[in-house]
């Protein structure tokens, strides 16, 4: 109930925007020599793959409006850290009451960028999205730029989507996928098919984590990386209750942060048992099968108590989790690895450039879709089947069996997709320059790749492999 007077309370205040805004000029005030953008999304909150998208979304948008030429603010919770990614882009720190908080930012900025993957759907919570389509809206309200950059669509409950068909009609959409272009298709809304932004980042290099393995026992065997979720304790949601009892100590693994409560109680914990011990059963015996040395990383700061468990039930075996490291550092040890489980989208997506073979473990359409882009089916699991033990030994086989093969079609996917980031950063480019002309597009001679962040070597190489992915989607 209190998320929806949330919600309810984000729609009002855009309804209010809309009508204040309603006798103005049909024209926002243009922008000086430099573009004023709010990136909203979940950053600096120890999630890996939410600061590698948002770090590589800024380089994008350096290199397509040129030195000097923007201004960002990005969102940053809780970790410090977080400081120092983003370039020169100010920290923001956002407020529980975000419907009041974004009245007063939002008209501060040229445009919002919601930046956030899932923006449009409900697993994890209704009040993240909520707070993107809310500022999504109130630029809209303000005829300034509002675009979704790089998002997924998914369920919805019916708030949400009402909210969504309700404040971004107005907003450029792009996609990361052709999935969720036909899920917004579906509630009336027009988008564009892109991709993720993470293809484009670079790590430390490889020395580096192997340095840090090295330091916890492994001797250069192959290696094998399981990055573990707990499943099932989403969504999250406001419990005043909850909040009251966690001062007596109750509530504490399921508290997500100030009111906000995981799902939790005898049935989520009876599923998770059953997926952390389908996971060990069949890692351990691949790992003692084939000698491999298995480790266990948490790409997200809640995933720690996944990780503990699965790390206990193999043994105590080496774990790696993301509030210890920078991303930089932890994506570098992900690509030490020959072989990746992962039930965590970036885990897998980041590590593909360095040619590790993976295998989804899903819990939604995000991993789905990736693994369908791949061709890789043959190589998802669904973190709830009956049978997730023999499904994920055999897989563990497949990959094992089929190395080089599956490493070459995933070789060529990043490529396909750095084709796509180029063609969504011209479309962005575009638009911008459709509303703010002095930013548009004025070299004609730019390349696809000029439309993407400075590649590294490690992407050149693969481009030179791989170079006929990309001429269809780039040209």
């Amino acid at each position: 109930m209190l998320d929806a007077r949330m919600m309810g309370w984000m729609g009002r205040t855009i309804d209010r925007a809309r009508q204040a805004g309603a006798g103005r000029d049909s024209t926002s005030p243009e922008p000086q020599d430099r573009l004023k953008l709010l990136f909203a999304g979940y950053n600096g909150a120890y999630n890996m793959g939410a600061d590698v998208r948002v770090e590589e979304m800024l380089r994008q948008l350096h290199q397509l409006l040129g030195p000097g030429r923007l201004d960002a603010s990005v969102f940053r919770y809780e970790d410090t850290r977080a400081n120092a990614y983003f370039g020169d882009a100010h920290k923001l720190q956002p407020e529980v009451l975000f419907p009041l908080y974004l009245n007063r930012l939002v008209p501060q900025f040229d445009g919002v960028i919601a930046c956030e993957g899932s923006t449009f759907k409900s697993k994890f919570t209704d009040l993240l999205s909520a707070l993107m389509v809310g500022a999504l809206g109130l630029a809209s309200a303000g005829k300034k730029l509002s675009v979704a950059y790089g998002a997924e669509a998914g369920d919805m409950t019916p708030a949400l989507t009402k909210m969504v068909t309700e404040y971004c009609r107005d907003s450029h959409i792009v996609t990361r996928n052709a999935e969720s272009s036909a899920r917004l298709a579906e509630i009336g809304l027009e988008s564009e098919t892109g991709t993720d932004t993470a293809w484009t980042f670079e790590p430390m290099p490889r020395e580096y984590g192997e340095w840090e393995l090295r330091k916890q026992g492994w001797r250069g065997e192959p290696l094998l990386i399981v990055c573990p979720i707990n499943p099932f304790w989403w969504p999250v949601r406001i419990s005043l209750a909850k909040g009251a009892a966690r001062l007596l100590g109750m509530y504490r693994e399921s508290h997500y942060g100030r009111v906000f409560f995981c799902q939790s109680g005898r049935e989520v914990e009876e599923k998770f048992s059953r997926y952390l011990t389908a996971t060990a059963n069949s890692v351990r015996a691949f790992c003692k099968r084939r000698n491999y040395f298995p480790v266990v990383a948490a790409s997200e700061r809640l995933d720690r108590f996944a990780m503990k468990r699965l790390s206990g039930l193999l043994g105590g075996t080496p774990t790696f989790r993301s509030d210890d490291y920078d991303i930089c550092q932890f994506v570098s040890i992900l690509r030490c690895a020959d072989l990746m489980v992962s039930s965590r989208f970036h885990a897998v997506l980041t590590s593909m450039p360095g040619g590790v073979v993976s295998a989804g473990l899903s819990m939604d359409e995000r991993l789905n879709n990736l693994m369908h882009d791949r061709g890789h089916e043959h190589l998802l699991m669904d973190v709830a089947q009956p049978d997730l033990q023999a499904r994920m030994s055999a897989i563990l086989e497949t990959m094992y069996r089929n190395q080089e093969q599956i490493r070459d079609e995933i070789s060529a996917t990043v490529v396909r997709n750095l084709g796509l980031m180029a063609g969504m950063g011209r479309s962005l480019l575009n638009h911008i320059g459709a509303q703010y002309p002095q930013f548009g597009d004025s070299d004609t001679s730019r390349s696809w790749e000029g439309y993407l962040p400075p590649l590294s070597n490690t992407l050149h190489h693969l481009v030179e492999l791989h170079g006929d992915a990309v001429a269809p989607v780039a040209a």
